[in-house]
């Protein structure tokens, strides 16, 4: 009788043992429905990554040079900028089919989904179409921002901002839109821009040279703003730290040198160019396209933690999925994507995509 009852408890437990491996298991395994949805900006088509496989495993066509990408939670829209034709194209997350395209006050970069995701934020270059100085063609005065309804899927403002917006982030809590004046627009271009969206209007700036280019956003325990760590492009190899509550830029961080002989010849438009912070807060990500590494910095001391060396060339925007483990670096000069591993900061896999691969992010398949 005692051999059948011990019999029966080392069962129970294997048997508890077992289901909570099952769980646990399930629960670590990358969703099946996580995609990256990875554009290419020198053709008209854009990819969408299996992060389990680490395949191409859909397309979206048609879209001309598109830039900017944003994503409704429940992935049912798909937001992207299309340069050529100056709108905000909306994707059917279940067919990849153009629904529509919302015409905007001028040439669209980056876009971002409010944390309500009742509006989109669009960034607006000055168009290159002043022939006042013919043959000489200059921008026009100003850009700025365009604020797009989700419910109607209009443009329900644009505001104007001098020198034009090329990066545009939303802030953690949802209050601010922080932008980066276009660097093509010389001097009036050297500005972060701080737009409140209960108002829709500018709420402050703070002077930057060069202008802030991509920017990731570190939030306080409360939610509120921390820091704005900001690319400033050009041949710094690096990013800025500015605190938001002060309005002040506190310092800049220098990527570590290496020999001019393994440098990468980066091209326009900056030596450090993608960044982001992960969920837990406690990592920021850089890349760099002279050293052709995805750098790690510790939250909150900034500290150098490593870097993982790409074999893929040109690091120009990067995503990491939802549990932080893993970030996707585009690398546009060899027309692929670097898989990294970032808690051992390891290339683990290069996925071929189109010409140009730029913006990336993540996206749940509805």
């Amino acid at each position: 009788m005692m051999n059948k009852q011990v019999f029966r408890v080392c069962l129970t437990v294997l048997g508890g043992f077992v289901l909570w491996s099952v769980s646990f298991s399930s629960l670590a395994a990358p969703s099946p429905k996580l995609r990256i949805i990875q554009t290419n900006s020198a053709g008209d088509n854009i990819h969408i990554i299996d992060p389990v496989t680490n395949k191409v495993v859909g397309e979206i066509k048609g879209i001309e040079a598109s830039h900017g990408i944003a994503v409704a939670r429940d992935g049912s829209r798909i937001y992207i900028s299309e340069e050529a034709t100056r709108t905000l194209d909306v994707i059917d997350g279940k067919t990849l089919s153009v629904t529509k395209r919302i015409p905007l006050s001028g040439v669209p970069n980056l876009v971002a989904l409010s944390p309500d995701e009742r509006r989109i934020y669009v960034a607006i270059l000055p168009p290159w179409d002043d022939l006042s100085h013919f043959p000489q063609i200059r921008a026009e005065a100003s850009g700025g921002v365009d604020v797009i309804d989700t419910g109607s899927l209009q443009d329900i403002k644009a505001i104007s901002i001098k020198g034009g917006i090329h990066d545009l982030y939303i802030t953690p809590d949802g209050k601010y839109v922080v932008g980066g004046v276009s660097r093509s627009a010389g001097s009036s271009g050297n500005l972060m821009s701080v737009v409140d969206t209960q108002t829709n209007d500018v709420a402050w700036t703070l002077s930057m040279k060069p202008s802030p280019s991509p920017m990731a956003i570190s939030a306080n325990p409360d939610g509120s703003t921390k820091w704005v760590f900001a690319q400033v492009g050009g041949e710094f190899n690096g990013f800025a730290v500015v605190d938001f509550a002060t309005h002040e830029e506190i310092k800049r961080v220098k990527n570590p040198e290496i020999a001019p002989e393994q440098q990468n010849h980066f091209g326009p438009p900056s030596a450090s160019h993608g960044i982001i912070v992960t969920s837990d807060q406690k990592t920021l990500l850089v890349n760099s396209r002279l050293n052709s590494t995805l750098y790690a910095y510790s939250l909150p001391d900034i500290k150098l933690v490593g870097g993982a060396a790409l074999s893929g060339k040109g690091a120009s925007w990067l995503t990491i999925t939802p549990d932080d483990k893993t970030a996707y670096v585009a690398n546009e000069q060899t027309n692929d994507v670097s898989v990294v591993d970032i808690k051992s900061l390891k290339e683990t896999a290069r996925v071929p995509v189109g010409f140009g691969p730029a913006r990336n992010i993540i996206w749940m398949v509805p």
